[in-house]
């Protein structure tokens, strides 16, 4: 059964308000690229500001840390991005997990099916190289943002590819990149699963995310009686919007300073 948090809302937004009023008794997921950051020609190329490691902390602190990173980057990669913050985080969509306690689990997808996908987009990189083959450990990410009309020609080769895995991969869309992710991994089991240990479970989970694999995060905190914020533009099941990655920034540094003066 899905975890039910308990509300502690101080009062229903303003009319017309694009986000929720500010409560305490949160729990923050937070995707991170076109969320947290803006989107970069190069997944290495992206940068944590020193403004936000420090607002991200500061959540951290007065939330006694039911703050977590949920991305498809891989967890040692949020690391890096965020040091010398370490947050709570799922990476690559759920298949990969450390909970607020430290305790990591991987579910990777069978050795054969693996290797075979790796071959396979290695070949595809090979007569393509203005796209970008990504190994995250569990998932396998393809950008084509350098080369716009390969995009056919990636979706149908990972299609291919997770129809051939048995079982082991699915296909996820997201903006100018596919991904092999393994089956059952996405972001609203993520954050089910945080919310069912300390010092998230209780809270109301609040998701923030961009793009299309953050869908199955919205549904799950929709369903929960949560907040959804889809950032930019474009049909969405999220329930409450925010206009850019800056916007992202700019109202967690207000709920920062919010949860610090509140009594």
């Amino acid at each position: 059964m899905s975890p039910q948090p308990q509300r502690e809302d101080t009062g229903a937004a303003p009319a017309g308000a694009r986000v929720p009023a500010f409560a305490r008794g949160w729990a923050l997921f937070l995707d991170v690229d076109g969320t947290l950051l803006e989107l970069a020609e190069h997944p290495g190329a992206a940068r944590a500001e020193a403004g936000l490691v420090a607002a991200l902390d500061r959540l951290q602190r007065s939330m006694h840390g039911a703050v977590a990173l949920v991305s498809g980057r891989s967890v040692a990669d949020l690391d890096r991005l965020f040091a010398p913050l370490r947050l709570a985080a799922a990476g690559q969509h759920g298949a990969e997990r450390r909970g607020a306690s430290g305790a990591r689990v991987l579910e990777p997808p069978a050795d054969g099916a693996l290797a075979q996908a790796r071959a396979a987009l290695a070949a595809l990189a090979a007569r393509h190289p203005q796209l970008l083959v990504e190994d995250k450990g569990a998932a396998l990410a393809v950008h084509f943002r350098g080369a716009p009309h390969l995009e056919p020609a990636v979706e149908r080769a990972l299609g291919d590819l997770a129809a051939a895995s048995a079982g082991e991969f699915a296909l996820q869309r997201g903006k100018m990149v596919r991904e092999l992710v393994p089956r059952g991994s996405d972001k609203g089991g993520a954050i089910a699963a945080f919310l069912r240990e300390p010092p998230f479970a209780g809270r109301v989970a609040v998701f923030i995310g961009d793009d299309l694999s953050d869908e199955h995060g919205f549904a799950l905190v929709n369903r929960i009686g949560g907040h959804s914020v889809k950032v930019g533009a474009g049909a969405s099941a999220a329930r409450w919007r925010l206009a850019s990655s800056a916007e992202v920034r700019g109202w967690l540094g207000a709920y920062a300073d919010w949860l610090e003066r509140a009594p």
